[in-house]
């Protein structure tokens, strides 16, 4: 695809689809930014976990809420990073912790009042920018021109998930994936959900490649795609 993207491409799904990976490469491949909206979240629950409160208590939602005010994300697919309070803590929150107890901070409504507040500012600030998340097309930017909500077999998902996190084992990595699923599609604010009018892509059987060529095809020509 020749040309910069111009406009927002919503990246929505479940843990285990590939959204990251592909999002980053599909942001390096129409040269424009990335952001991941989940670590925004993950970053919150560690300042959480850090304070000794229960995600699932009455505090965390306060604690989460002042966090959320330091958080910052660098766009650059190349190397995203995200800031709390000025630390650097992209590897932290990607561990088993901040992994079981993401879903009870994220689903308190001042969290995620305050978070995509700040995510549509990000994306206000970048004309061209890749977005995953949970509900970027539902919620965060609905307006996107195009959407794509990634699945894939629960088998795959978990396979996915456990080369990441090797301190689990297949079978808790699996629980822990059905668990998140059922909290976040059940949440009262913002639920995981497939938007009206996104495209449906199931990365079971697809690589990287496929699923980027895929995507850039439907960009190729569409309303966010540079016409010049």
């Amino acid at each position: 695809m020749a040309g910069r993207l111009h406009g927002v491409v919503a990246m929505d799904g479940p843990s285990g689809t590939g959204k990251s990976t592909v999002s980053r490469r599909l942001a390096k491949a129409v040269g424009a930014a990335y952001l991941d909206t989940g670590a925004m979240y993950r970053a919150v629950t560690l300042a959480v976990l850090r304070a000794g409160v229960e995600p699932d208590g009455p505090d965390a939602e306060e604690v989460a809420v002042a966090a959320a005010k330091t958080v910052r994300s660098v766009t650059d697919p190349e190397a995203p990073v995200v800031l709390l309070d000025g630390e650097d803590v992209e590897a932290e929150i990607r561990g088993a912790a901040v992994t079981r107890a993401v879903s009870a901070v994220s689903a308190k409504p001042q969290v995620r009042a305050a978070l995509v507040e700040h995510q549509r500012d990000i994306i206000a600030d970048n004309p061209g920018i890749v977005v995953e998340g949970r509900d970027i097309g539902s919620v965060v930017t609905p307006d996107a021109p195009l959407k794509v909500y990634l699945t894939a077999s629960e088998d795959v998902r978990a396979a996915r998930r456990h080369q990441e996190a090797a301190e689990l084992d297949y079978e808790q990595t699996r629980a822990m994936i059905a668990d998140r699923d059922a909290l976040d599609s059940t949440r009262a604010d913002s639920p995981l959900r497939e938007a009206d009018d996104a495209v449906l892509v199931d990365t079971t059987d697809l690589g990287v490649e496929e699923i980027v060529d895929r995507i850039v095809a439907l960009l190729d020509p569409g309303p966010a795609a540079d016409p010049g």
